[in-house]
C-alpha cells in the first residue's frame, strides 16, 4: 500500500537528512484536506526543531527526497507546515485494476489456531417475544462479531438463554390458572408471543391483588412482596430448583414453545450463533463458585442466610449472590458461565452485549471474578449500548408495551413493498422473487438505520425514514449496488466488456480518484471500526463510498465511453466498488440485491 511506502520512506529522509531515529509507526500521515492539491498529508512541525530550519523549508527537503525514492509520488506541495504528496494516476490505475477482482479487499482471514474473542449477544428470556430492544441487541452483536471476523479475529458466537428464574416463573403460574390448556397449535400464535401472554396475564392479576391489599390498608412495598400471586411464584422457583417433576415438566414444554418462536426470529433477522449456553444449566456452576468464594472469605453469609459480597472497599455496594432461601440471582449464573467459557474456549478476550442500563452489573462482575482468583477476568469487556426509542405508538405490540421484533419485521416488509409499486420497480420479477426483495430491503432498511448509529447512543428508530430511497438509509447503498451491478451486466451484454481483463486509460478524474481514495480507505475503516466495536463506523463509510459513485455515475457516461480502453477501466472501477459495498454491508449483516 502506497501509505507504507510513504512512511517508510519519510522515515529514512528523517534519518538522512536530520539524523532522527523515527520509527515509520510513530509519524502522522493524514488524507489530504479536500481544499488542497495532494492524497496524503504530513505535518513536520515535529521535525523542525532538530532541523533547526523553517518548517516550510523542511517540508520541501523532506518532499524533494521522497519524490526521489518513491515513483508513486508525482508531484508535492508545501503550505505552511504541511507536506501534501500527490499520488500518480498510474497508481492508483494499478490499484483499482488489482482490488477489481479481490472479493477479499479490505478483509483479513484469522489464524484458526488464534486465541479467540466469544462474543456473547441476545440473552432473551423465556417469558416474551423478542423486541425492539433486542433487535439492537442481536443486530450490534452479529455486526460486531462480523467486525471483529473481517479484522482478523477469531470470533465465537454465543447466546445465554435466561431460561429460568421467576420471570419463567410467573408465564407458568399464570398459564397453568388462566391458560385452559392453550397451546400454539390451538391458538395457532408462535411459541414466544403465547408465553409472553401470559406473563402479560401475571402482571395484570398481580396487580390486582397488590391493590385489594392496598385496600386493605396494606403498605404497597409489604403488598407487593405479600400478593398470593408472587408467594406462589416465588414458591414454585423453589420447587423448580429443588428438582419438583411436575414443575420441570410444565417449564420444559413452554421453554420449548419460546425456543421454536425465537428461531423464527432469528432466521428472519440473518442471526444465529456458534453455541447457546442455558442459565439452568450454568447456575449451579456458579452456585459452587459462590460456596467457594465463601470458604475462602471473599464472600460472607448474612444472619437470613443469604450471600453477599461487599464491594464497598471498590467504591460499590454490597451485591447479593444467593437469596436468603437459597436461589440464585442473574450475578450467580454469569459468574459460571464466564468461568464456563474460559474452560472451553481460552478466549482472549470475552464481550458482553448488553443494554447500558446493566454497566453496574458487569463492573460487578468483573471485580468479583477477579477476587475469586481468575487473572482472565480483565479480558471481560461490556460493549454497552442505548436503548432504542420510537418517534410515536402507532406500533403496537400484542403485549402492548413493546414493539415485538416479528410485527416490526412485518411492518417494515409492508412498507419496502409499497415503495417498490410505487417507484414501479421489480416490475419484471415473478412473486417469490418480488418477496425476497421485499425482505432484504426491509432488514437492510431496519439493520442499517440502527448500526448506523453509533452503539453508545440512545438512538430513535423512524420506520418511515429508514425505508426511504434517498439520503443514508439501507435501501439508498442497495440501490446503488443493484444499480452498479446492471451497468457491469449490460457491459458484458452489450460492450462485450471482461471486467477480469485490465484497463490503462490515460488519466483520471477528480471523481475517479475521489471513488478510488475511498476504496482505498477500506482495510484502515475496518481495523478502526474493529477498534472501536462500532458497526456505525462502516455503515458511514457505506454510504460515503455510494454518494461518491453516485457522483461519479451522474457525471460519467460509462456505456456510452467510445475509447474502449476507458470504458474497460470504468467497468472495472464499478466492480471494485460493487465488491467494497458488498462485502462493507456484509459486516453489517445487510445483503444486497443484485437487480431491483
Amino acid at each position: 500500500m502506497i501509505d507504507t511506502l510513504l512512511l517508510n520512506a519519510i522515515a529514512t529522509t528523517l534519518k538522512n537528512l536530520y539524523g532522527l531515529d523515527v520509527n515509520s509507526s510513530d509519524i502522522a500521515l493524514q488524507k489530504t484536506k479536500k481544499e488542497f492539491t495532494g492524497d496524503f498529508t504530513l505535518v513536520v512541525f515535529p521535525y523542525v526543531k532538530a532541523a533547526r530550519k523553517s518548517p516550510e523549508a523542511v517540508a520541501n527537503e523532506i518532499g524533494a527526497a521522497v519524490k526521489e525514492s518513491v515513483a508513486e509520488v508525482e508531484n508535492y506541495n508545501v503550505i505552511k507546515g504541511f507536506l501534501n504528496f500527490v499520488i500518480s494516476d498510474s497508481y492508483w490505475i494499478a490499484f483499482a485494476n488489482r482490488i477489481a477482482v479481490d472479493e477479499c479487499f479490505g478483509l483479513k482471514k484469522a489464524s484458526d489456531t488464534a486465541e479467540p474473542v466469544v462474543i456473547e449477544f441476545s440473552s432473551p428470556n423465556t417469558n416474551k417475544p423478542l423486541h425492539l430492544g433486542h433487535i439492537r441487541n442481536n443486530l450490534l452483536g452479529w455486526s460486531v462479531s462480523q467486525l471483529l471476523a473481517a479484522a482478523g479475529e477469531r470470533v465465537i458466537r454465543v447466546n445465554l438463554v435466561n431460561d429460568r428464574g421467576i420471570h419463567i416463573c410467573k408465564s407458568m403460574l399464570a398459564w397453568q390458572r388462566f391458560g385452559n390448556g392453550e397451546t400454539p397449535q390451538s391458538s395457532g400464535m408462535k411459541g414466544d408471543h403465547l408465553v409472553g401472554k401470559y406473563y402479560v396475564e401475571f402482571d395484570k392479576h398481580y396487580k390486582q391483588e397488590v391493590a385489594e391489599l392496598m385496600a386493605g390498608g396494606m403498605e404497597e412495598d409489604e403488598a407487593k412482596k405479600n400478593a398470593p400471586l408472587m408467594l406462589e411464584a416465588q414458591r414454585m422457583l423453589k420447587l423448580w430448583e429443588d428438582g419438583d417433576e411436575a414443575i420441570r415438566r410444565l417449564w420444559e414444554q413452554m421453554n420449548g414453545w419460546v425456543y421454536a418462536g425465537f428461531d423464527e426470529t432469528y432466521a428472519r433477522l440473518g442471526v444465529s450463533f456458534d453455541k447457546i449456553y442455558y442459565e439452568s444449566q450454568t447456575y449451579l456452576l456458579g452456585k459452587e463458585l459462590v460456596q467457594k468464594g465463601l470458604d475462602s472469605g471473599v464472600l460472607f453469609r448474612k444472619d437470613d442466610g443469604s450471600v453477599w459480597c461487599d464491594l464497598t472497599d471498590a467504591g460499590l455496594d454490597q451485591k447479593l449472590l444467593l437469596r436468603k432461601d437459597g436461589t440464585s440471582v442473574y450475578m450467580t449464573q454469569d459468574l459460571g458461565t464466564a468461568l464456563l467459557r474460559q474452560q472451553e474456549f481460552g478466549a482472549r478476550q470475552l464481550i458482553y452485549v448488553v443494554g447500558n442500563e446493566q454497566d453496574y452489573h458487569f463492573q460487578v462482575l468483573k471485580i468479583i471474578l477477579s477476587r475469586l482468583g481468575f487473572e482472565w477476568a480483565d479480558s471481560l469487556y461490556h460493549l454497552s449500548y442505548g436503548m432504542v426509542e420510537l418517534p410515536n405508538g402507532k406500533m403496537k405490540s400484542r403485549e402492548g408495551t413493546v414493539v415485538d421484533a416479528d410485527d416490526l419485521i412485518d411492518v417494515m416488509e409492508h412498507d419496502a413493498c409499497e415503495i417498490c409499486a410505487d417507484r414501479g420497480k421489480n416490475v419484471e420479477m415473478d412473486d417469490e422473487e418480488k418477496q425476497r426483495l421485499y425482505h432484504t430491503l426491509a432488514l437492510g432498511a431496519l439493520k442499517y438505520f440502527i448500526l448506523k448509529v453509533d452503539p453508545t447512543k440512545t438512538m430513535l428508530f423512524n420506520p418511515a425514514e429508514s425505508i426511504d430511497f434517498n439520503g443514508n438509509t439501507g435501501p439508498f447503498i442497495q440501490y446503488t449496488y443493484a444499480r452498479i451491478r446492471s451497468i457491469i451486466r449490460k457491459a458484458g451484454d452489450e460492450k462485450n466488456i471482461n471486467i477480469a481483463e485490465s484497463a490503462i486509460p490515460q488519466t483520471l478524474n477528480d471523481k475517479e480518484k475521489e471513488v478510488l481514495k475511498l476504496l482505498y480507505d477500506m482495510p484502515a475503516t475496518v481495523q478502526q471500526a474493529a477498534a472501536s466495536y462500532s458497526p456505525a463506523v462502516i455503515a458511514n463509510y457505506c454510504y460515503e463510498l455510494a454518494k461518491a459513485f453516485n457522483s461519479f455515475y451522474q457525471d460519467t457516461p460509462i456505456l456510452r465511453e467510445s475509447d474502449t480502453q476507458r470504458m474497460r477501466f470504468l467497468v472495472r472501477l464499478c466492480s471494485a466498488v460493487s465488491l467494497g459495498i458488498k462485502n462493507m454491508m456484509s459486516i453489517l449483516g445487510i445483503e444486497v440485491p443484485e437487480r431491483m
